[in-house]
């Protein structure tokens, strides 16, 4: 007699029961499936499901779909670059440009500061009172004119001494000179001796440095007369007038004022030190050639033309640069004192040099380029060497005169390719005309407008053309990556048959 246990459970131990084999079966189907290969094709790993239609091959797919068409992706020879992949290319559409030969000024762009040509500080050589300003601040004033006069009463009656004085040793002098006289004539007739004509003749000689040393005071108390009136040692302008009529000024005391000469003025910067000859040999410049200085005023509002006056005989150690100086003229006072601006120092200028723009240079690895158009407008590749540049221009060498540069859209060129050579409109973003290939609303432009057509083989087989691997996550055959079956159903580690809650039995007890 066979004893059944489980006939004599109660309800709810056969339940646990039942839920703890379906869990052990679950988990076995896990382990088989995790152990699997995972190449392994549909059909194989799940032979319950063997009779759907394409079941097993929708997983995988077809063989080799995952990695593409050979050498689209992968690089193998001819896929990415080489004469099959340029014909194969499209056009690309491009703005060219002419190589230019013509004169090249190379210059120095700095800051510089204006500075007046001089800057004179008014003071009082004597010690007295201002009675009179003739000049009011901010005027302008000439050479030699009248700016203060100063309280010269004191020197003005030393003058008048002096002269007395003068005067009295004239007189001295006359009655000498009329005893030399005598006292020769009584010497002649044996009255006197010899020492004494001497003694009249050294009392003359005393008299006239008297009267010389009397002129001689009266010029200098003149000179001091002079003081008490200050007039301008140059053309220029009036700065601030810190004294007034009753003040009381010395030549140790405050400025009176000070005249500033703004024409011609001075633009002074510096210059690093390795553009020190360069310099010079500007410096050097015959008188009456071509400026060779342009000062920008601020905000843009105009231009000066001027002339390197001066080169420091010093280096700065600190920063290694010369100071520079150049002149302007400045009628119409456009340049002020303390300003700054911005200069161009032309240092040379080379002629017939080629020019094109900097724009259409490319720095690769293996060193600069252009692209040029050659035969039947086939995108080639030219190595130049860039001499200077300034502005938007560069003076290279590898071209000739009149070649043809590729300018805007040379990121879609690749060595080959035939170019289409475009208007150049300023409006559009990078010169690009809307609708054009890389315009705004043409193929594999902006969001603006429709996409145009998708070259034959999709994504890669287009990036192919260009000389670009294929984009991360895209298949050949133009379906994106999503991570999911082409059934639909999710690619996951779950068998299709297998129920989502592997916590249930699917069938009863």
């Amino acid at each position: 007699m066979t004893f059944n246990r489980h006939r004599h459970l109660p309800t709810a131990s056969r339940s646990r029961a039942a839920l703890g084999a379906a869990l052990i079966l679950c988990c076995s189907a896990s382990i088989s499936l995790a152990q699997a290969p995972e190449g392994a094709s549909g059909p194989s790993r799940n032979p319950g499901n063997a009779s759907a239609p394409g079941a097993g091959g929708a997983a995988s797919g077809p063989p080799g779909a995952a990695s593409g068409p050979p050498g689209a992706a992968s690089g193998s020879p001819g896929a990415a670059s080489g004469p099959g992949a340029a014909a194969s290319a499209p056009p690309v559409s491009v703005t060219l440009v002419r190589a230019q030969q013509r004169p090249f000024k190379i210059s120095i762009d700095a800051s510089g500061s204006v500075s007046a040509a001089s800057n004179v500080d008014v003071r009082p050589q004597v010690s007295t009172l201002v009675t009179q300003v003739h000049v009011k601040e901010g005027q302008f004033v000439t050479k030699g004119q009248l700016l203060f006069t100063l309280d010269a009463r004191a020197d003005q009656a030393a003058l008048q001494r002096a002269e007395a004085q003068l005067l009295r040793d004239e007189a001295t002098l006359v009655d000498a000179r009329r005893q030399l006289a005598r006292n020769q004539d009584l010497l002649r007739q044996n009255f006197i001796s010899q020492g004494a004509v001497d003694t009249s003749a050294a009392n003359v000689l005393a008299q006239e440095a008297g009267v010389a040393a009397d002129k001689a005071v009266i010029e200098s108390v003149r000179v001091t007369l002079s003081y008490s009136k200050i007039a301008a040692a140059g053309a220029g302008r009036i700065g601030t007038i810190a004294v007034f009529p009753g003040s009381s000024v010395s030549p140790q005391g405050a400025v009176l004022t000070t005249v500033t000469q703004i024409d011609p003025i001075s633009v002074t910067f510096n210059l690093p030190q390795r553009h020190l000859e360069d310099a010079l040999k500007a410096l050097a410049t015959p008188a009456g050639a071509a400026a060779n200085v342009t000062a920008t005023l601020p905000d843009n509002k105009g231009e000066r033309v001027g002339k390197l006056s001066f080169v420091d005989s010093l280096i700065d150690p600190a920063s290694g640069t010369v100071k520079v100086k150049a002149s302007f003229d400045n009628k119409d006072r456009a340049l002020w004192p303390g300003a700054y601006v911005n200069v161009k120092l032309a240092l040379q200028t080379l002629a017939d040099a080629i020019v094109i723009p900097q724009a259409s240079i490319v720095q690769t690895a293996r060193g600069t380029i252009v692209f040029a158009a050659g035969q039947g407008n086939a995108a080639v590749v030219r190595p130049i060497k860039v001499v200077a540049s300034e502005g938007t221009d560069a003076v290279v060498s590898g071209l000739k005169p009149g070649d043809r540069i590729v300018l805007e859209g040379r990121q879609n060129v690749r060595p080959g390719v035939t170019l289409i050579d475009r208007p150049r409109e300023a409006g559009a973003p990078g010169g690009a005309r809307p609708g054009a290939p890389g315009g705004p609303g043409g193929p594999g432009g902006g969001a603006s407008g429709p996409r145009g057509p998708r070259p034959e083989g999709g994504g890669d087989a287009a990036a192919a053309a260009m000389g670009r691997p294929a984009s991360a996550g895209q298949r050949p055959d133009g379906a994106a990556s999503t991570g999911r079956r082409p059934d639909g159903a999710a690619s996951g580690s779950r068998r299709p048959d297998v129920a989502a809650s592997a916590g249930r039995r699917t069938s009863g007890n």
